[in-house]
């Protein structure tokens, strides 16, 4: 047998047990999957939530076992137990929650300890956990607790420790959902490096469709089936079937169609930005004339400078709802683990407004959005709701909690009764509400949430990770809140459900008048939904301002390990090469509007 993975009809079903053990129901997660995978192959499975994606992981890895189908990996039988430890050797597996699988005290021995089980040889470990810790950009991390460090570094640590036992193949379940936009380049390119150098056969399950377009052949589930395969380019052509899975091409893809159909004479597929901006400037008489002028320039702000907002919403005079004041928290205080995680941020939310904070991996937002949420006091500084300080002796916590309302990273750790719709009551029942009245606005929280009532006696566990953040964000809106914070919404979520999510969001903003802060390292989602973003870095605040302002400091963002909008990096590189587009656009539909005033 020559492939690394040959599967024939693989199937499995999850059976849904009651307080008594009986078996009420049955998930069936495969059903009848075909699958080879070669050798040194990269390869990108994408689908839908609830998919089978992640099912199919796990049995890769010998964390599931087929019952009585054909799977091998590495030429084992997986249906054998005692081929169990020999499949894990050869296929590495690196989840999407990193929590999962960090195990150890200190950095570098959570990293050694995958190479210990496997009996590598005391002296070649350290320089493998020293190679794979600068793999992923965590070098200087190796003698820090993984307990104080941010969701996105704990699972540079968890790639660590996969990297360091030198598989044959690596199985990445969404392992980028968390990091920030260099975090994630990084990460892609050293299993591109692997796979190119070691000719480590990469598995790659993602949701970000511009990570498969990088991949030799992607395979598109659908229901526990693959019902698509071929290259980047054979599957990004078919949008109309992707559409119907709740799947997209790349926005850069979408684009190219667009201005393809428009008459720019493009190629067939197009996959990354650099191949079509480097198109359009080999086409520029397809402008026709243009616009001469200088572009935009730039504003030239150091580190620390603030923008001054010209934000619509910021210009209209509305009240500041939350105010933080110069708020500084460390970790780890007077213990060799100490590490500051905020120092002076100042961040106001006015009414109605749609903040994002963004900033790369381990610069506080975290630590920030569960300061403002009442979760963690400062140790200076302070927090006030419309001039009352949330952490005063006098303030009453339940006032907080039913005008502030926090959806954390993971959904499933505030989601815990045995029905959904038990779920969103707790909320309400616990601000004193009757039974009857919490009912009710149990009710209203998960219709305005968008929870279908199929949903509402299901336990909450059952759902796919789209409808698990939407019924935790059900049970913050059952408490009718003025403010509404949200710490990385759309992490794991398919391209559908992202699109859902932020229409509800937006929705919930202009329409009922929520506040909203979100917290995101996807700067397309913030470009099309803020009208105010802060930006940390280090625990501090390096930029303020309207996003035409922020995103013009192309430089600044790429200094701190972020990255401009794809629509904003466009048309940076596009004003720089004569095309007088302007640094002031930074979403796809601004760049079609510019772009297309200089169309024939």
């Amino acid at each position: 047998m020559t492939n690394f993975v040959e599967a024939k009809e693989l199937q499995y079903q999850y059976q849904i047990k009651d307080e008594n053990g009986e078996v009420v129901r049955t998930i069936e997660a495969l059903a009848g999957l075909d699958l080879e995978i070669a050798p040194g192959e990269f390869i990108a499975i994408l689908g839908a939530n609830g998919s089978g994606k992640s099912t199919l992981a796990r049995h890769l890895n010998a964390l599931l076992h087929p019952a009585g189908e054909m799977l091998y990996i590495d030429g084992k039988d997986a249906s054998l137990t005692e081929n169990e430890l020999p499949i894990r050797k050869a296929a590495g597996m690196v989840f999407q929650n990193p929590d999962n699988q960090l195990v150890a005290g200190v950095v570098e021995e959570d990293v050694a300890f995958g190479p210990e089980n496997i009996g590598v040889p005391t002296e070649d470990i350290e320089k493998r956990v020293a190679e794979s810790l600068q793999a992923v950009g965590m070098s200087s991390y190796r003698y820090h607790s993984p307990n104080h460090l941010s969701g996105g570094q704990k699972q540079r640590i968890a790639i660590a420790g996969v990297l360091a036992m030198h598989p044959k193949c690596i199985i990445f379940d969404e392992s980028t959902a968390m990091l920030d936009p260099a975090g994630r380049r990084e990460v892609l390119e050293a299993a591109h490096e692997r796979n190119r150098k070691d000719n480590v056969t990469i598995i790659w399950i993602t949701h970000f469709m511009e990570e498969a377009a990088g991949a030799d052949r992607i395979y598109v589930m659908d229901k526990g089936h693959i019902v698509l395969t071929g290259t980047p380019g054979e599957v990004f052509a078919r949008e109309d079937m992707l559409s119907a899975l709740g799947l997209e091409p790349p926005a850069v893809t979408r684009l190219a169609g667009e201005l393809k159909a428009s008459g720019l004479p493009l190629s067939e597929t197009i996959l990354k930005r650099e191949q079509l901006t480097a198109e359009i400037l080999k086409t520029k008489e397809a402008f026709g004339s243009f616009v001469h002028g200088a572009a935009l320039p730039v504003s030239g702000a150091d580190d620390l400078d603030l923008l001054e907002s010209t934000s619509p919403k910021e210009q209209d005079q509305k009240r500041i709802l939350l105010d933080a004041k110069k708020v500084s928290f460390t970790y780890g205080s007077n213990t060799p683990y100490q590490a500051q995680a905020l120092h002076a941020v100042d961040l106001q939310l006015k009414k109605g407004s749609f903040h994002a904070l963004i900033g790369p991996t381990g610069s506080g937002k975290s630590t920030l959005v569960q300061t403002l949420g009442g979760l963690q006091k400062p140790e200076r500084g302070h927090v006030f709701l419309e001039g009352e300080d949330i952490y005063g002796q006098s303030f009453p916590k339940k006032k907080l909690r039913s005008r502030l309302g926090l959806v954390f990273q993971y959904p499933e750790y505030q989601l815990f009764e045995t029905t959904v719709l038990r779920d969103v009551t707790f909320g309400p029942g616990n601000l004193g509400y009757s039974e009857e009245e919490a009912k009710e606005k149990a009710v209203y929280g998960l219709r305005l949430a968008g929870v279908d009532e199929r949903f509402w006696e299901q336990s909450p566990f059952e759902l796919s990770g789209g409808e698990k953040r939407r019924v935790a964000i059900a049970g913050v809106l059952a408490m009718d809140p003025e403010i509404l914070i949200m710490d990385e919404p759309t992490a794991g979520l398919d391209p559908a459900g992202r699109k859902s999510l932020f229409q509800l969001l937006t929705s919930l903003n202009q329409e009922q008048g929520i506040t909203i802060l979100l917290v995101s390292h996807n700067m397309d989602d913030v470009a099309e939904c803020a009208d105010q973003i802060t930006v940390l870095q280090k625990g501090e605040v390096r930029l303020s301002g309207s996003p035409e302002l922020v995103f013009r400091e192309k430089a600044l963002l790429e200094k701190m390990n972020l990255a401009l909008p794809e629509a904003a990096a466009i048309a940076q590189e596009l004003s720089d090469c004569g095309i007088p587009i302007g640094r002031d656009v930074y979403t796809y539909e601004g760049l079609k509007k510019a772009l297309g005033r200089y169309l024939c």
